[in-house]
């Protein structure tokens, strides 16, 4: 009877799972098998669709490009940012909830929202990073307008965004075991000593989770794109996402679009079984190594 009634209060979890997600996977799947076009007859074309991605399209070869230098330029960076902010605000100083708050602000802010705003940002006539520069003397930049600038451009609004991987760090900097610390304090070990001996490895699990969840957002990149620059200078933003956006819902090639979406699927899927598999060489566990 108590099993009954488990399934009855999980079948509304169970009826979503099937039809608002694997539902439309397996649709995508056949969809990208087929000629299908918005408003027009579809024809099965079977794997046709992959082939001209892979050897006749031009523009998947560049999206797939922009994307993969941005995620190769942005993991790092934000990685990076958020480790060393929640590691700052893990200490013990004044006015520390005042700080947690602000860092934390941007990732409440609506995503289109901060984009307008990083796009007035980034004017290069008005905008408040070209006014700063110039008060201290400094040359202006295109910022997203110049095809040098533009990624780069992007890398720095994502930085500004990573509150919730902070919060994340901060998780796994408080739970590190003080007695770890007072090991090294014991040895005559200085700041650095505690931080690459004992912060670094103890974090790694942290560090592993949120390098696979900040690579699979970068490479589902779209708002950037959207909102800001459609895909120029000279198709130097034209992220995956959006392309596949574009071929779907402006060229109306559901059929294609889908194949985009498998491939990325599969892209994806590759480099966190990649992280995943060396993660045995450097994610450390405090019982031991279970990744």
């Amino acid at each position: 009877m108590e099993r009954n009634w488990g399934l009855l209060l999980a079948l509304p979890a169970i009826l979503g799972l099937l039809f608002f997600t694997l539902g439309p996977v397996v649709a995508s799947f056949a969809f990208s098998l087929t000629d299908w076009r918005i408003g027009g007859s579809s024809s099965f074309v079977g794997i046709d669709n992959y082939r001209t991605i892979i050897g006749e399209d031009p523009v998947f070869a560049k999206s797939l490009y922009v994307t993969t230098y941005y995620a190769l330029f942005s993991v790092p960076v934000c990685l990076t940012i958020a480790f060393l902010v929640a590691f700052l605000l893990n200490k013990n100083v004044k006015g520390l909830p005042f700080f947690r708050t602000v860092f934390y602000l941007p990732t409440i802010v609506p995503s289109i929202a901060s984009t307008i705003l990083w796009l007035w940002l980034f004017n290069p006539d008005f905008g408040l990073l070209n006014t700063v520069l110039e008060q201290f003397g400094l040359p202006g930049s295109k910022w997203i307008y110049d095809e040098a600038t533009a990624i780069p451009s992007i890398v720095l609004m994502s930085s500004w965004g990573v509150g919730n991987y902070v919060i994340i760090f901060l998780a796994g900097l408080q739970a590190v075991p003080s007695h770890l610390y007072e090991a090294v304090e014991v040895d005559g070990g200085n700041a650095w000593r505690k931080f690459i001996h004992i912060t670094v490895p103890s974090m790694t699990p942290t560090i592993f989770f949120n390098l696979v969840m900040m690579l699979i957002g970068t490479f589902q990149a779209f708002n950037q794109a959207y909102v800001m620059t459609q895909g120029g200078p000279n198709n130097s933003t034209l992220f995956y996402v959006y392309y596949l956006f574009r071929t779907a819902f402006t060229e109306t090639k559901i059929g294609y679009a889908s194949a985009l979406a498998w491939i990325l699927f599969v892209i994806v899927m590759a480099l966190t079984l990649f992280i995943f598999l060396t993660s045995k060489k450097w994610v450390h566990y405090e019982g031991g190594n279970k990744s």
